[in-house]
């Protein structure tokens, strides 16, 4: 199997896309711990063990291995905790796939500063977190001449990539994941690591429950036997081979993912270069105005969250 013997970690895994990446790991041959805090999508209200048990339970089910873990990444010593799970469940980790997220959707005008610490506390250094032990681990044992082809996916999204109206503590979170990806790739090539990040495109309690513009893009859920585009199971394949020894020359990309779809992004890169033909610093105007006639050219047409879904996935 794709994934036979490798131990894994996914956070958020209690329900949406988590769950199903849970799912399809376990299935491929991975031993699993199954993270959730088991919150509101917001973060707020008393954490429970139900969800990840039943995931736990499914893997179970289907004959895999798999253990539940409580604690949040979001805590530094927390997220060690996670990394130490499975360590000492299964004697082994490879795999860590970052999905765990909260939403507080606001105008930045009406965003209160607990809005935004929230966010950046489970995205950001939640993401942080998780990458730091992981790699240290994956560091020492390589050390001691056991490489362990260390995988990291990280989770953005287009709210990150192409911006998304109320979400600036969100956007700016899952923009800084996928750079960490790209970042950590570079570090930890030389011991077998890499990390890569996607940005799904899914139905799931932050898409639908939370971000209702979101959700009327997606429109109604389809009918029996219909191809559901935007079902999280599409995500899940994507993650297993990214998790795999075959995707080892895979390092430091981002992917988005939805559908039948996968999009290879690109990234910041310089769209055209506006050079003064003088030796000498520009006057502003007239740097502005090369600007504005380069800009004419649509050379940086933006791509919204809303071309996205044009055509399909």
């Amino acid at each position: 199997m794709l994934l036979d013997g490798k131990v894994a970690i996914v956070t958020g895994s209690g329900r949406g896309i988590g769950r199903e990446e849970a799912l399809l790991l376990a299935k491929h041959g991975a031993k699993v711990v199954v993270n959730d805090l088991g919150a509101h999508f917001d973060g707020t209200g008393a954490p429970t063990a139900t969800p990840a048990q039943e995931v736990v339970a499914e893997i179970k089910k289907m004959g895999g291995q798999a253990v539940a873990n409580g604690d949040s990444v979001a805590d530094f010593k927390a997220a060690k905790r996670i990394v130490q799970c499975a360590l000492d469940t299964f004697g082994k980790l490879n795999i860590v796939v970052n999905n765990a997220g909260i939403l507080r959707d606001r105008m930045i005008f009406n965003m209160a500063e607990e809005d935004w610490d929230a966010v950046i506390a489970v995205h950001l250094k939640g993401t942080f977190n998780m990458c730091r032990h992981a790699c240290e681990h994956w560091r020492e044992e390589h050390k001691k001449g056991n490489l362990l082809n260390g995988r990291i996916v990280n989770t953005s999204s287009d709210a990150g990539l192409l911006g998304n109206v109320g979400q600036s503590n969100y956007g700016a979170c899952k923009a800084a994941v996928a750079a960490m990806a790209i970042i950590i790739g570079q570090e930890m090539k030389k011991y077998g690591v890499t990390a890569n990040a996607i940005a799904p495109v899914a139905r799931t309690r932050l898409t639908v429950d939370a971000t209702p513009s979101t959700a009327a893009l997606m429109g109604a859920e389809p009918k029996p036997g219909e191809f559901d585009m935007f079902n999280p199971a599409n995500i899940a394949p994507l993650v297993a081979w990214l998790a795999s020894d075959d995707a080892a020359s895979v390092n430091g990309q981002v992917f988005r993912v939805g559908g039948r779809s996968v999009w290879p992004m690109k990234g910041w890169h310089s769209a055209t270069r506006i050079k003064n033909p003088e030796p000498a610093p520009w006057e502003p105007t007239k740097l502005g105005a090369r600007i504005k006639e380069e800009l004419a050219k649509g050379i940086t047409a933006p791509e919204g969250m809303g071309d996205v879904f044009a055509g399909g996935l």
